[in-house]
């Protein structure tokens, strides 16, 4: 028979393979949940946000992000998904970012994006992708997306594993958070001029 302390290790190795495999979001004790004052019916659990955000390119900007996420859509409060419509313009990026709650799954629905993804090894693993063709980013990993083409837009579907995955943006993280100036000089091994330059153009 095993000892006491065998068995305390093994419960305690079961439990924490139990927790590393939940979902990012807590797990909830009702069917769903409600806000306050809100008239439950199936008006709650609809979301009609993402129209005209599934084809063609944003009328502003070189990439724009529609979200439907617990803050946009609340029915997904406790559910562990969100979704998020990706707008690429002719040379349009997402630039390099993380989502520290989730993995991100990728469709392309117009056109074509090239995507990567850097691990903790700091290996890049990039691809080009076209309509119909699904892409996964590892939770947590800094990843990108990009509109190669110069003349057409591109379009695309991210499904998350939360219902508020968060996106933590590096160029903004990086250069609008402030940081010093002489950090990020030492951190980039370069001079305080260039850093400006870089801060200047992020806090626009």
């Amino acid at each position: 028979m095993a000892s006491p302390v065998v068995l305390f290790l093994i419960l305690a190795i079961f439990q924490t393979t139990v927790l590393l495999a939940q979902a990012g979001d807590p797990d909830i004790t009702s069917d769903f949940l409600i806000p306050a004052g809100t008239t439950l019916d199936a008006n709650f659990f609809t979301f009609k946000g993402l129209k005209g955000s599934l084809w063609g390119a944003p009328k502003e900007g070189p990439f724009k992000v529609t979200k439907a996420s617990m803050i946009e859509f609340p029915a997904l409060n406790g559910q562990s998904v969100s979704y998020a419509a990706l707008q690429y313009a002719p040379g349009g990026i997402n630039p390099p970012h993380t989502h520290p709650r989730s993995a991100e799954l990728l469709i392309v629905l117009q056109g074509s994006i090239k995507v990567g993804f850097v691990d903790s090894t700091n290996k890049l693993f990039t691809q080009v992708l076209y309509a119909g063709d699904l892409f996964v980013f590892p939770k947590g990993l800094v990843h990108f997306q990009a509109n190669m083409d110069a003349s057409y837009p591109a379009v695309a579907l991210s499904a998350f594993g939360s219902a508020n995955a968060g996106t933590v943006s590096l160029p903004k993280n990086l250069f609008a958070s402030g940081i010093g100036i002489d950090v990020l000089a030492k951190s980039f091994k370069t001079d305080g001029r260039t850093i400006r330059s870089i801060v200047s153009a992020n806090m626009a």
